[in-house]
């Protein structure tokens, strides 16, 4: 959430191909700005030449506005989270999230909203408070019934995220709730209902529980789950009193995650029962000196194993290796990823279709978003001769446009998404301060959320929010957020969880024709839902590249239904699946709009 005191760091990457092998200059300068023979810092809300405007870029005639609205009412969510008065506390100001999946399995992605029952003094009016976790099921025609009472699943607690996993393999989407105090596990009963079954599933432990994400890193056929701990945050009158002054704001300490020490992370091994055991030291990934928001489990180097990596508030980032024995070696500096900055939100995809996986991360005030740009593709010369090496990643956000447009906004929620079909992943950021009001305590400072066209490798990505609709010309103290075809009709939504305020459902309602491909995945020695598999759509030269499961976002979750544009495309040249089991599955010759299940071979 926050970094070093008046830490602002421009980031220029040079990349010079050389015959077999690529050699990445660095170069990593304090930016400054020069008057009258003085050096002075940048400030958030300064337009200085050769900071802020050395890398504007206007929307580009090539694109068609999509409108996006919200239609949250309409649809039947009324969600607004918080309630009361905020007490001037980090748990309050950091939450929360969502998470789509189909718990019903009707073929229509629910949504799973976390809320915060009441300012943390307040805690014993919380059972009576309207603020609870929310259930919305959709009903298929685009909209939603709030099935929250009789589901079993109203939590009222200081939520911070949400994820579905089927952690017993029955093939139905259980459920897993953190927040600043507990983790809750829900078993889906199969009849719209849920058990809580924390303490039977050995997740009892309390803490400072932020992201959470489920992968099967020993490849057994069964989810595993790391959770993400933040701080040692307790409640210090005295500690409240005091107060730091930052970018021209006086900041409370109450609210800085540097006045406390890191929390614990944990792995759990799942015994292929539902049953959880704790194996983070034997497993090397404890990141004892990370304060961790956010996951994700990803095969990045391709060896068929799943890696994690980490985002963490003012620590560096954390790549795990994993070593298929059980174990993970801290690979975050040969990797080039181990950054110090605030991070928050993290998202997977193959931006530029080079059949390799990227990472994009949201940072905190003054820091820019990172775009890690996956090298493998062109280092591929380095693993001749049976040499192996891991993957090197590169910061391109700069260079792609969406780096330096970031030095004004905290960035939270984030996920790619093709929003017009035309076969590029595009790019959503929610953005929301972790300032105060000045005139007013009991409000954080709202922003404007960031909507990222992209335009090919070659030209990288334009914020075209603006003329995409209302909600993007307008502020939010935005936080969690997530993606899914919510209404079926071949274009992504989505929903953001913003603090304080209304929660927001944004439908795409796009008409230019675009075609387009989902992909469900239903596993047999994978685990049931696929997740860690990767599909990539291959249509002549166009390849995008998904994971499943691989897009924590902040505290959220998309749905598991993987979504691919195919601009005027009808057909798809080839969907190759690499399952997580090793398994490798090719279709050809795939008719365009349709949701695809598909099985894995025997």
């Amino acid at each position: 959430m926050a970094a070093r005191p008046g830490h602002n760091r421009r980031r220029l990457l040079l990349k010079t191909l050389v015959p077999g092998v690529v050699v990445i200059l660095i170069a990593v300068a304090v930016v400054a700005l020069v008057g009258s023979g003085q050096k002075a810092p940048y400030t958030p809300g300064d337009t200085v030449e050769g900071i802020t405007n050395e890398l504007q870029r206007k929307v580009p005639d090539g694109f068609a506005k999509i409108p996006f609205v919200d239609v949250a009412q309409e649809a039947g969510i009324d969600f607004r989270h918080s309630h009361g008065t905020r007490s001037i506390q980090l748990p309050e100001d950091m939450g929360s999230g969502l998470a789509w999946g189909d718990y019903d399995g009707d073929g229509d992605p629910d949504l799973y909203v976390v809320n915060q029952a009441g300012p943390l003094p307040e805690r014993k009016s919380w059972p009576s408070s309207p603020a609870s976790n929310r259930l919305f099921r959709n009903s298929g025609d685009g909209t939603f019934v709030d099935v929250t009472a009789e589901a079993g699943v109203g939590v009222r607690d200081m939520g911070m995220a949400a994820t579905w996993g089927d952690v017993d393999s029955d093939r139905d989407l259980d459920l897993l709730v953190t927040s600043y105090g507990s983790l809750r596990l829900f078993e889906n009963s199969g009849d719209g209902t849920f058990v809580d079954v924390t303490k039977k599933a050995g997740l009892g432990a309390k803490g400072y529980w932020a992201g959470a994400s489920w992968g099967d890193f020993d490849r057994d056929g069964d989810l595993d789950l790391y959770v993400c701990g933040y701080v040692n945050y307790t409640f210090d009158p005295e500690i409240q009193k005091k107060s730091t002054s930052l970018y021209a704001s006086v900041i409370p300490a109450s609210l800085n995650p540097s006045t406390y020490k890191p929390h614990k992370n944990v792995l759990f091994e799942n015994d292929g029962s539902g049953r959880f055991t704790d194996v983070t030291e034997r497993a090397g990934v404890a990141n004892t000196k990370g304060r961790s928001l956010g996951a994700a489990f990803c095969d990045f180097d391709e060896d068929g194993w799943l890696d994690l990596y980490i985002a963490n508030d003012i620590s560096d980032n954390v790549l795990y290796r994993n070593m298929r024995d059980g174990t993970f070696k801290d690979s975050s500096h040969a990797a080039w990823v181990a950054d110090y900055r605030g991070a928050m939100g993290l998202a997977i995809t193959d931006w530029d279709s080079d059949h390799d996986l990227d990472m994009f991360v949201t940072h905190w005030i003054a820091q820019e978003n990172a775009l890690y740009v996956n090298l493998r593709s062109e280092q591929k010369e380095l693993n001749k001769g049976g040499k192996k090496t891991f993957v090197n990643f590169q910061d391109d956000a700069d260079q792609m446009g969406v780096g330096q447009i970031a030095l004004d906004f905290i960035g939270w929620g984030t996920f790619f998404l093709d929003l017009d079909n035309d076969a590029r992943p595009d790019l959503f950021v929610a953005n929301g301060s972790t300032f105060q009001k000045e005139d007013d305590e009991r409000f954080l400072i709202p922003m404007r959320p960031l909507l990222f066209w992209n335009k090919g490798p070659q030209h990288g990505f334009f914020d075209v929010g603006r003329v995409c609709g209302d909600y993007f010309s307008k502020q939010w103290v935005g936080r969690g957020a997530a993606c899914a075809d919510y209404d079926g009709d071949g274009d992504v939504d989505f929903a953001v969880v913003h603090n304080g305020e209304r929660l927001a459902l944004l439908q795409n309602q796009a008409a230019n024709g675009n075609h387009w491909l989902g992909v469900r995945l239903r596993g047999d020695k994978t685990n049931t839902f696929g997740l860690g598999s990767k599909v990539t759509v291959i249509c002549g030269e166009s390849v995008q590249a998904l994971v499943v499961g691989a897009m924590p976002s902040y505290l959220s979750q998309p749905d598991l239904t993987l979504h691919f544009g195919l601009a005027q495309r009808t057909e798809v040249e080839r969907v190759e699946i690499s399952w997580l089991s090793g398994k490798r599955q090719t279709l050809t010759r795939v008719k365009a709009d349709q949701i695809m299940t598909v099985d894995e071979p025997k």
